[in-house]
């Protein structure tokens, strides 16, 4: 008991010293990147960088839209597939943040851009 005790501190310690926690919740291809600004941009991204998460909810074409910017840019969205769980989650008003997991020069634009999402605790 007071191991745990003492575990629990040291966690609480450390939750407390850090800013914020990121939890993985998704990873998945960006969808409509030959839409978008993908390929003016294609130089300039780079794996890593940060993107930001937009909910739409009166997008007539899906009601779990989420918008996936870059700089201030639209690039695509998360599909349609996979976007149930983030477009909830931000409708509750939790935080969210995303980031370029992968770039690759390929000619099927569902494999150019892999995204992962987190939750931000």
């Amino acid at each position: 008991m007071r191991f745990a005790l003492i575990s629990l501190l040291c966690g609480l310690s450390l939750l407390a010293q850090a800013q914020t926690i990121k939890l993985l919740v998704q990873s998945s291809p960006l969808a409509g990147f030959q839409y978008h600004a993908g390929a003016a941009l294609w130089e300039r991204l780079q794996v890593g960088d940060a993107l930001t998460l937009i909910r739409e909810p009166d997008n007539p074409h899906d009601a779990g839209a989420v918008r996936i910017e870059w700089r201030g840019v639209m690039l695509g969205y998360l599909p349609r597939a996979e976007n149930a769980a983030v477009a909830a989650a931000m409708d509750r008003g939790e935080r969210v943040a995303g980031r370029i997991a992968t770039l690759v020069a390929h000619k099927n634009p569902w494999r150019r851009v892999r995204i992962e999402v987190f939750v931000l605790l």
